[in-house]
């Protein structure tokens, strides 16, 4: 009995030890996450990555970016962490149902992974870091199999595209924009193309037949691409002349070694071979004309291809800028039911109402000063902007003399007419908690256009209230942004916000501090309830009326005056909304020197809360006589001046 008793326990320690040998051999997928992460830096965003918590829970995922299905890891989707360091490819094909991983947006450097290490891939997303150099030929070898997507956008590639994409069957989006790879597009032969980008690198050469039917969009900011859909190739033309000058040459230098041989000769015997000769020569002039009326039908532009791209001048295709939209086609909109919505600065616009949902299409028609490439490259970049306080551009149409611009339709209209419109009886105002989150918003949106467009003077140029939509939330969508490139001088010096600043009234120019001065206007007309009623006045003014009301009120009166009795929810918030007053009047200083820039201005307004913080004294926020003085008042917040 006690040798049995021996025998089973000494068999169930040896099941023991296989069993503890065998989980140590199979790594878990947490396992391989932690050491994943270990591989990274700057992963706060990971915190819960821990390996005392299952990351799938079935198809619920119980870590920060980690995607699952039938309780494994599916797919990592890190995009806007923070994220740097090297990413471990190894590690990660230790996952067996790994099939999708994104890092767009963040700080990886250096050149791109082995990524063919990962062969069951379905998609691969790389854009908007700081990758580099060039990339191997065969980089995405083996992965023909499975890869559907591969957005490598906004890094720094240079080389030629790899052939080794060409060669992924199933491949239907991929994006190559804002690198600098060179050289020839290759042949793709894939078919129904979703996303195809290749715009803003530095590609040269006919575009291949397989790709004319996609939009220019895609292959703008590449001077050395021609052809169908972009302009014809004005190099064909110059080949040409040159086949044309060697034959001419070469025929001619044969005539004259010819016609050498026969003086030479000079014999009368020879005269009937002179005349054979003469007709020989004849004859080779007619084979030589015919020859080159052969280069000439093979090698010149075809005359309706020509015709074809002048008619693309006067007004072609609708072209998409956005890839997260269903795409229709101009005579759609044409025969969509319309509403007229309203005529602004610039034209009128009106909302269509399609299959997919209601669009709106804006009309201007003072835009024809500027040139069919430079207009689709600015409308491209607009359409690569993406923040949740933009209205973002969906497509473009170009003709010569009138354009149009289509946006989605913004349920909840424009910030003007829920400060101006008329309310139903008893129908409240825009409250202040609801107001702060407009003005935050809109200072995001800002402060993301100044960073997007470091070469603009004036990135926004016609910041207003009624360029502020409000969508189903009432989150603010900054509206007609970035045009002044495109926009006829004559024209926004008439009618743009940024040219009814003071400095421009002034001087006759804007400055880097001109959209500051529009957004103060916005804080004064959002806190007041006041019209700025100088935008209404075409030319060069300075809207100065809103601005020296609020600040002989502030001087003069209680400052709770200035107040819109509109707008409620102010009960505790009274101090957070001076502090907001203050910073309209640090962007509305009429001087540009002492005038708040736009970082300061976004910060002090993302500092603001709803309710006053019981630790603050806002005592001396009010006019007693002296606080509100033509002199500048300074305290730990603030440090501005009023206009006398």
């Amino acid at each position: 009995m006690a040798r049995n008793k021996a025998a089973y326990d000494h068999w169930l320690f040896v099941l023991c030890v296989l069993v503890f040998a065998m989980s140590s051999c199979y790594a878990t997928d947490a396992d391989t996450l932690i050491k994943f992460k270990n591989s990274l830096s700057d992963t706060s965003a990971l915190d819960n990555w821990n390996a005392s918590t299952n990351p799938c829970n079935a198809s619920q995922s119980n870590w920060a970016g980690v995607r699952c299905r039938d309780g494994s890891v599916f797919g990592l989707a890190l995009m806007n962490m923070s994220l740097a360091g090297l990413i471990d490819i190894d590690t990660l094909s230790e996952l067996p149902a790994l099939r999708t991983i994104s890092f767009i947006n963040n700080s990886f450097g250096g050149p791109l992974p082995s990524v063919k290490k990962l062969g069951s891939l379905l998609s691969l997303y790389f854009s908007e870091n700081h990758f580099s150099g060039d990339i191997p030929d065969d980089a995405f070898g083996g992965m023909g199999d499975s890869l559907k997507k591969v957005y490598l956008a906004k890094n720094a590639f240079t080389g030629k595209i790899p052939s080794s994409l060409v060669a992924l069957p199933k491949l239907s989006e991929l994006d190559l924009g804002d690198n600098q790879f060179s050289g020839r597009i290759p042949n793709f032969q894939q078919q129904g193309w979703k996303v195809m980008n290749l715009a803003n690198n530095r590609l040269e050469g006919r575009i291949p037949s397989s790709l004319r039917n996609l939009n220019a969009t895609e292959f703008t900011g590449n001077k050395g691409l021609c052809g169908p859909p972009l302009g014809k190739c004005k190099s064909s033309r110059k080949r040409v002349i040159l086949i044309i000058a060697i034959i001419v040459v070469s025929v001619a230098s044969l005539l004259c070694a010819l016609w050498t041989f026969i003086l030479i000769r000079g014999s009368r015997a020879r005269r009937a071979s002179l005349a054979q000769s003469a007709q020989e020569e004849k004859a080779q002039k007619k084979t030589t004309a015919e020859k080159t009326r052969g280069v000439l039908e093979v090698q010149l532009p075809d005359p309706e291809e020509d015709n074809e791209y002048k008619r693309e001048e006067k007004g072609g295709e609708l072209c998409f800028v956005r890839k997260d939209r269903e795409r229709f086609e101009v005579q759609e909109l044409l025969r969509a039911p319309a509403e007229v919505l309203g005529s602004g600065s610039f034209g009128s616009s009106y909302k269509a109402g399609l299959l997919s949902g209601s669009m709106v299409v804006k009309r201007f028609r003072d835009m024809n000063k500027v040139g069919k490439d430079d207009f689709y490259d600015h409308m491209t970049r607009l359409g690569r902007l993406s923040h949740p306080n933009l209205l973002p551009l969906v497509a473009f149409y170009y003709m010569k003399e009138e354009k149009l611009l289509v946006h989605d339709f913004v349920l909840n209209g424009s910030l003007a007419s829920h400060l101006h419109g008329k309310r139903a009886p008893g129908q409240p105002g825009l409250d202040w908690p609801t107001r702060l989150m407009i003005i935050k918003g809109v200072a995001r949106g800002i402060g993301y256009l100044y960073k997007e467009f470091p070469g603009l003077v004036v990135p926004h140029g016609h910041l207003k209230s009624s360029n502020v939509l409000l969508d189903h939330n009432l989150n603010p969508l900054l509206a007609e942004y970035a045009l002044i490139p495109v926009i006829n001088k004559d024209h926004a010096h008439k009618l743009m916000a940024a040219y009814k600043s003071p400095e421009f009234s002034q001087t006759g120019r804007t400055s880097k501090k001109t959209d500051v001065w529009s957004l103060g206007i916005l804080i004064f007309e959002m806190l007041t309830g006041k019209f700025p009623a100088n935008y209404l006045q075409q030319g060069r003014r300075a809207n100065a009326d809103l601005a020296s009301w609020v600040n002989s009120v502030v001087r003069e009166e209680w400052t709770g005056e200035v107040f819109d009795k509109d707008m409620k929810g102010t009960k505790n918030g009274e101090g957070e909304m001076l502090k907001l007053l203050r910073i309209g009047m640090c962007c509305c200083e009429s001087s540009v020197e002492g005038r708040w820039d736009w970082r300061e201005a976004v910060d002090k307004i993302n500092e603001l809360k709803e309710r006053d913080s019981e630790e603050e004294d806002y005592s001396s926020y009010a006019s007693d006589g002296d606080v509100y003085s033509s002199r500048a008042v300074t305290d730990d917040d603030f440090s501005f001046s009023v206009a006398a």
